[in-house]
Order: C-alpha cells, then sequence, then structure tokens
C-alpha cells in the first residue's frame, strides 16, 4: 500500500561498516561497463561554485534495464576544516524509477571515497607496468590515502613511495597511516619525484599544475583525481599532448576534467577497455593518463549494492515516507 512506503536511512558509521572493498571494485567495474554498452545513462553534471566558498554539484544518471534511478549531491567545502569537519560532502539517494518515490538515502562521503579508490585501482591495473617499483602520490587527504592503499595492494613490487604536500612540509599523519605499509618518503622538490616515479597519482583539489611536463618520463602511468569542475586542474600544459589518454567519460573530462585545457585531443574510455572494444598495446616508452572526473554510475551501482546488503541484513533506519 502507499501509506505504508518506508524510506530506509544509511548514515556513515552503517555505510562505512557495509562497504567491503571487493564487493566495491565489482560495482565500480559494473558501472564502467555499463556506460561503455550504453545501458547506463549519464545525465548532465551541475557543478557550481557557491557564495559561501563551496563547491556544489549533482551527478545523477540510471540503468532503465535494471530499474536503477538516483543521483548524488555533493561538493567540497575548504572551510569546514576549520571548524573540525570534513570538507568533501555527499549524499546519494536511490529512487524508483517508475514511481519516482525516493527508497533510500545514504551518507555519500565513503561511497565517493571508495568508488574513486576502485576507479584509480582499475586504472592501474589496466594501464600501468605490473613491474612498476616507485610511485609518487600528491595529497594527503582521503582520496590521496585511499588510493595509495590500493596501489600497494596491487603492485607488490613497489619499493619507492614518495608523497608532495602543497606547503612543502612533512605530514605526520599521512606518514603514520602508512607505517609498515611502506617506506613514505616527504618530497619538497614535486619534478624530482616526478621524474624517479613509474606512477603518479595527483589527488588534490586541483588549484594548478603540480609539476612540469618535462619532469614526466617515458612509460609513467598517471592517475589524475582533483579536476573535477570548470576551472580544475592538476597537470601541467603540454603533458597530454604526448600521453595516451584515458578517461571514465569523454564528455566529463573535456568539461570539467583535464580535457578542459586542450582544444582536441583523441581518448579512450576505460569502459571500453573492460568490455574489449578497445585494447590497450602499451610500449614501455608510453606515457599513459587515467583521467578521473567520477560517473554517477559509479555512485549508483555502490549505493544499490549497499541497500541489498541493509535490506538483507537490516541495517539502517527506516522512516515512514507515505504518499
Amino acid at each position: 500500500m502507499r501509506s505504508d512506503a518506508r524510506l530506509l536511512l544509511l548514515a556513515a558509521p552503517q555505510v562505512q561498516a557495509l562497504l567491503a572493498p571487493d564487493d566495491v571494485l565489482a560495482a565500480v567495474r559494473e558501472a564502467f561497463i555499463l556506460h561503455s554498452q550504453r545501458q547506463g545513462r549519464v545525465f548532465p553534471v551541475i557543478r557550481e561554485r557557491l557564495a559561501t566558498g563551496g563547491i556544489f554539484g549533482i551527478k545523477s544518471g540510471d540503468v532503465q534495464a535494471q530499474t536503477l534511478l538516483g543521483f548524488k549531491a555533493a561538493g567540497f567545502w575548504r572551510s569546514n576544516r576549520s571548524m573540525g569537519g570534513e570538507p568533501h560532502q555527499a549524499t546519494v539517494m536511490l529512487l524508483d524509477p517508475a514511481t519516482g518515490r525516493p527508497t533510500c538515502l545514504i551518507d555519500g562521503n565513503a561511497i565517493t571515497t571508495a568508488r574513486t579508490g576502485a576507479a584509480g585501482r582499475l586504472g592501474l591495473e589496466l594501464l600501468a607496468r605490473p613491474e612498476s617499483k616507485s610511485l609518487c602520490v600528491f595529497g594527503t587527504g582521503v582520496q590521496a590515502r585511499i588510493h595509495l592503499d590500493l596501489a600497494l595492494d596491487l603492485l607488490p613490487a613497489l619499493q619507492e613511495v614518495s608523497y608532495v604536500t602543497s606547503r612543502r612540509v612533512p605530514d605526520a599523519a599521512m606518514e603514520a597511516a602508512f607505517a609498515g605499509r611502506c617506506a613514505l618518503l616527504h618530497a619538497t622538490d614535486p619534478d624530482a619525484a616526478v621524474a624517479s616515479s613509474d606512477i603518479v597519482i595527483t589527488a588534490t583539489p586541483g588549484g594548478g599544475p603540480l609539476f612540469s611536463a618535462d619532469a614526466v618520463r617515458p612509460g609513467t602511468h598517471l592517475n589524475a583525481v582533483g579536476a573535477d569542475t570548470k576551472g580544475k586542474q592538476e597537470l601541467p600544459h603540454g603533458l597530454l599532448n604526448r600521453a595516451r589518454v584515458f578517461v571514465d567519460d569523454r564528455e566529463q573530462y573535456r568539461q570539467i576534467g583535464e580535457g578542459q585545457w586542450m582544444d582536441k585531443h583523441e581518448v579512450t574510455e576505460i569502459g571500453d577497455l573492460l568490455t574489449g572494444r578497445e585494447e590497450v598495446s602499451r610500449a614501455a616508452e608510453d606515457v599513459t593518463v587515467f583521467d578521473m572526473t567520477g560517473l554517477a554510475l559509479q555512485d549508483l551501482t555502490v549505493a544499490r549494492m549497499l541497500y541489498r546488503r541493509a535490506v538483507e541484513e537490516g541495517h539502517g533506519t527506516q522512516v515512514p515516507w507515505p504518499w
């Protein structure tokens, strides 16, 4: 009965308890495959700067054949740090496509972190040289940490790991987080750190180029995470001209990703590699870039996985939502 309708609420602690890395990876892989097969639709992204200093956005989409519909409202509020809060804020909602009624409201911060990390892992798996021994990560926030964590899990040959901070000073919390996992060294010269790395991960707020294009040596793979809004940039001018570029979505890459700084450039969607529509034949000297702007389908497939697990295992809070 319509009057018996309920809305399931999943708060941050409940989401964290339900997130399993393998399940997230499978859901993100499915999202990219659905996108490649054009079974999943990605609607135009809303991404706007606010007078408060924050950035607010909405990513939405659906998979009609799977009755999956929803959106993520998210953004970045730098001033939250001064209040002891997380600057990234996200909320995901799943809806019944037959009626438009909401079925599940989920804290989206952990979803965003986990699904972006899983996408980065797929990028490394598909594009980085398996024998890679050195890695440099720009940033020390939640995204930098999960991308480094997953890279260490995936690539056992990694021996040298460096990190670069915006203020060029060491980050004790970052080093403590990876104590015992790797010898994490703070780098004060970004170009030197990049030049000595097989893999470069950029996970910053996207305030501008982080290093020189000439610092990237042949054979390097780069995962670019931070450019997801008009005006944001992490990679230097000239790098994409000599790289093989892979993206999660062509249009988003050109509108809000690193591609907004390029007039014309051929790119390959990562989902096409997973479905076999495109193949990677990586020469040893190739420079490859995976630019991640984030797909709504990633959020929705992960959210659906959480919703199903919560219902099966009795997690979350059911709220009456009559109509």
